[in-house]
């Protein structure tokens, strides 16, 4: 499929891609995540792939190249592009009820504080 017909997935870095566990290192990149490449390369296949981190963009592209992703991902960026939708470790859906919304935020656990 042409790059340029296909929806743009933002998938975040630290957390998804990676084994961060929440402690951070300006100058260090955990490694990748057990079927992370294999995910990537999957969605690839019909989606634009960004990789979306507020880490420096150039530590975080030679990332992308150390893990054989690069021919698998359009960009690296800190910019929040037009997307058709967002994976990240650190969100919550909004579905159109602030309660429901307040609870969920003052109740949010990263998935790897359950370990």
């Amino acid at each position: 499929m042409n790059n340029d017909f296909k929806k743009t997935i933002l998938i975040d870095l630290d957390g998804v891609l990676n084994t961060y566990t929440g402690k951070f290192d300006e100058n260090f990149i955990p490694p990748i995540k057990k079927g992370a490449l294999e995910f990537i390369k999957e969605l690839s296949q019909q989606f634009k792939i960004k990789i979306f981190t507020t880490r420096n963009s150039l530590l975080a592209s030679e990332w992308v190249i150390k893990n054989d992703l690069r021919q698998y991902v359009d960009d690296v960026t800190n910019v929040k592009v037009p997307s058709y939708l967002q994976i990240d470790d650190r969100c919550i859906t909004f579905e159109g009820d602030y309660k429901k919304l307040t609870e969920q935020i003052k109740s949010f656990k990263v998935w790897h504080s359950y370990k």
